[in-house]
């Protein structure tokens, strides 16, 4: 499920996905694509974006496009992304949602995630007022 991605290409799909907050811009992408640390796994219907560093990963953001939903690819993403962070080191996964995000909320429980944290007011909304972050952990020597 590793492929190659452009950043105009994550641009895109994360701009359709993420309709309540500011989505990333290709050149925030291609910054992040920088580092040896971050890689992506997935393609234009759905992808993730994780980072290494160390024992932990992070997951920095996943989208799928609204055309692409409810299909299964970001579950697949996930088991995807999160092989890759264990074959690379990492021992713990960490990860952030805003908290009316309910899909995203559902696909991590599922996923085995737990909340571990969380920040008030954390994500901005362009027509309300701010929403908390969920803070979600777990460990990848749970997810095999």
């Amino acid at each position: 499920m590793a492929n190659p991605l452009s950043p105009i290409a994550m641009a895109a799909t994360h701009a359709a996905a993420f309709t309540q907050s500011r989505p990333w811009t290709a050149a925030e992408f291609t910054a992040l694509l920088d580092s040896h640390l971050t890689f992506v796994v997935g393609d234009a219907q759905c992808f993730a974006m994780v980072r290494v560093v160390v024992d932990e990963a992070e997951l920095l953001t996943i989208a799928t496009h609204p055309d692409h939903q409810r299909q299964g690819l970001a579950r697949a993403v996930m088991t995807a992304w999160r092989d890759i962070a264990a074959q690379r080191g990492a021992e713990t996964a960490f990860l952030e949602v805003a908290a009316d995000n309910t899909p995203a909320c559902d696909l991590y429980k599922t996923c085995d995630f737990t909340i571990c944290g969380n920040r008030p007011g954390y994500y901005r909304r362009q027509n309300g007022p701010a929403v908390d972050a969920i803070l979600m952990r777990q460990a990848l020597s749970a997810h095999k």
